[in-house]
C-alpha cells in the first residue's frame, strides 16, 4: 500500500511540475532563450530526487562545444539520469514523439526525432542534429539504436555519427565526441547483479507500464555515470572508426562500473597506452562495498 502511495505521489508531483513549466518552456523554445536548456535540467534534478535515483559520477561532461555525447542505453531512466547531470538534449527514434507523457517530455526537452529505418533520410537527419550542435547544444546519441538489459553494450550503429561530420561542414574546426557509460549498480544499498539489473533496464520486448511502476515502487536506485575523455573529430576523421573507438570506451567503462568500486583504476592499468588520458579524466566509484559476484553467491 505504501509503495502505491509513493507511486501516486511521484506521478502527481511530476505531472504538476510539468504542467507548471510547460508554458514557460514552450515560450523559451519559441524565443530561443537560454532558459530552454535550463528548465529541463532542473526538471530532471527534481525528478531524480523524487524517484530516488542516486547518481555518482566518474569524470565530468565536457564544457567545450560542439559536443556529441554517445552513451549506452538501457531504460527511459537514462534520460533523467543524464538530464540531471548537465544541460543537454537527446536524439530519439521518431515513434517516441507519439508516446503518451514521454512524447510530451521529449518535445519539451527539445529532442531531435529521427527515422532510423529510412536510410535515404540519414543525411538530412544528420544535418538537423549538426545544426543543434553548432548552436551550442550538447546532444546525446544512444548509438545502440535500442535498449539493452544493462549487463552489456550492444554494437553501435554508425549512421548518425555522420552528424559530427555535418557539424564540421557547418562550423569548421573540430567536434568533440564524448563516450559515456550509464550503469545501474544497486538498489537500497545492495548490488543488483546480473539478474537483478533488469529492474532498471527496459529491453524492447518488456511492456513499459509494468516496468515503470516496478521502478517507481522500488526507489533508492544507485546509478554510476562515467564520462570518458572527449575525442576530437575533424574533417579527416572516419565516422566508422570513430564509432568503434567510442563503443570500445563505453564498453570498458560499463564493465568497470559493474565490477564495483575502484575498478575503473584497475581496468585502466591494463588498457592500451592511448587510454592514459581517460584514466586522468575519470574518478572512482563510491557506491556500495559488495561486488556483483558476491551478491550472486549470496542470492
Amino acid at each position: 500500500m505504501i509503495a502505491w502511495l509513493r507511486v501516486g505521489l511521484i506521478a502527481s508531483t511530476l505531472t504538476l511540475m510539468t504542467l507548471v513549466q510547460m508554458p514557460l518552456q514552450n515560450l523559451a523554445i519559441a524565443r530561443k532563450w537560454r532558459l530552454a536548456r535550463r528548465l529541463p535540467f532542473l526538471w530532471h534534478r527534481i525528478a531524480c530526487r523524487l524517484i530516488g535515483i542516486r547518481v555518482t559520477l566518474n569524470g565530468r561532461p565536457a564544457t567545450e562545444r560542439p559536443l556529441l555525447i554517445v552513451a549506452n542505453h538501457q531504460s527511459w531512466a537514462d534520460i533523467t539520469v543524464l538530464g540531471r547531470v548537465t544541460e543537454l538534449s537527446f536524439i530519439a527514434k521518431a515513434e517516441v514523439r507519439s508516446w503518451p507523457a514521454f512524447g510530451t517530455l521529449a518535445r519539451l526537452q527539445r529532442t531531435v526525432f529521427v527515422e532510423r529505418g529510412e536510410r535515404h533520410r540519414t543525411g538530412e537527419q544528420a544535418d538537423a542534429i549538426a545544426e543543434r550542435l553548432v548552436e551550442g547544444d550538447a546532444m546525446v546519441l544512444f548509438a545502440e539504436g535500442t535498449t539493452s538489459d544493462g549487463n552489456e553494450v550492444l554494437p553501435f550503429k554508425t549512421a548518425l555519427f555522420g552528424a559530427a561530420q555535418a557539424a564540421l561542414r557547418q562550423a569548421g574546426g573540430a567536434v568533440l565526441v564524448q563516450p559515456v557509460a550509464v550503469a545501474y549498480r544497486g538498489a537500497h544499498g545492495l548490488p543488483l547483479g546480473r539478474y537483478g539489473r533488469p529492474l532498471a533496464a527496459w529491453p524492447g520486448d518488456v511492456p513499459l507500464l509494468p516496468h515503470l511502476l516496478a521502478f517507481l515502487r522500488e526507489g533508492a536506485i544507485d546509478v554510476e555515470v562515467s564520462f570518458g575523455t572527449p575525442i576530437p573529430f575533424d574533417a579527416g576523421g572516419d565516422r566508422k572508426r570513430l564509432a568503434r573507438q567510442v563503443e570500445s570506451e563505453v564498453r570498458r567503462m560499463l564493465a568497470a562500473s559493474l565490477r564495483g568500486p575502484n575498478c575503473h583504476g584497475r581496468l585502466q592499468s591494463v588498457a592500451s597506452p592511448d587510454d592514459s588520458a581517460l584514466a586522468r579524466a575519470t574518478g572512482q566509484s563510491d557506491i556500495g562495498s559488495e561486488t556483483e559476484r558476491s551478491f550472486q553467491k549470496g542470492a
